[in-house]
């Protein structure tokens, strides 16, 4: 249905994801740059700067880097960084903070062959959240690695961010709860299990080759879970 010649988004897909992060990328950058997401000052930010360093890479690509901040961390650590977005102000955003490379690239994009390089570690951090558009990303992640490169994973954690609702996979409605007033129309995600993961980086060429839980300090139960796998042998 076309209304005043735009078209209406489904409110579960992969657009609507992107059209979120084009509405909250301002508040995003702010909550981000003041440490007001506790699960990430935490646990999980550090928690991904290790699973990087631990391959000790010599270039990286950030996948969805947002903002900026990991790109950043990891630049300060020596490592050749590019950082990609679909957002333009997440974009312009990072670009303000340093020397660190930042391009404005689709994961429609990436699927289709256009990031021409290739990387030591492809690290996608919380920002695989989507499906056929993830799909697609995750199968062209090996022709961006170097031969012994890595692709790292941090997303929710499937027992943890099930909830009450059946384990399967599915879109699931999003949320800011804990976030400040200024987010808005929060974006779907689309759950998958913990089988589903491990299926997904094996149908895409790719060798797990560990799995780790970074635990909360006050629950002791998992904050997330990170994959890591290589380019399986051809």
């Amino acid at each position: 249905m076309l209304q005043n010649n735009v078209m209406e988004l489904h409110p579960f897909s992969d657009k609507k994801i992107v059209d979120s992060w084009h509405q909250n990328a301002k508040a995003w950058t702010v909550a981000v740059r003041q440490g007001q997401i506790a699960n990430r000052t935490l646990v999980t930010n550090q928690a991904i700067v290790d699973a990087v360093l631990s391959r000790t890479p010599q270039s990286v690509v950030d996948i969805g880097c947002g903002e900026g901040w990991l790109a950043r961390e990891l630049s300060a650590q020596g490592i050749q960084v590019l950082g990609v977005d679909v957002v333009p102000e997440l974009i312009e955003q990072a670009r303000t903070t340093g020397t660190t490379q930042f391009e404005l690239l689709s994961y429609e994009a990436i699927a289709a062959g256009r990031l021409k390089a290739k990387f030591d570690v492809a690290v996608a951090n919380f920002s695989l959240i989507g499906n056929e558009s993830v799909v697609s990303l995750i199968q062209a992640v090996p022709a961006l690695l170097t031969p012994n490169g890595t692709f790292i994973v941090q997303t929710i954690h499937p027992v943890g961010g099930c909830g009450e609702q059946p384990y399967q996979d599915g879109w699931r409605a999003g949320s800011w709860a804990g976030f400040s007033p200024d987010f808005v129309d929060p974006a779907p995600w689309y759950f998958r299990t913990l089988e589903s993961w491990t299926r997904l980086f094996v149908d895409s060429g790719l060798r797990l080759v560990e799995l780790r839980e970074p635990l909360h300090p006050g629950t002791g139960k998992p904050a997330s879970i990170i994959f890591m796998g290589t380019r399986s042998p051809l």
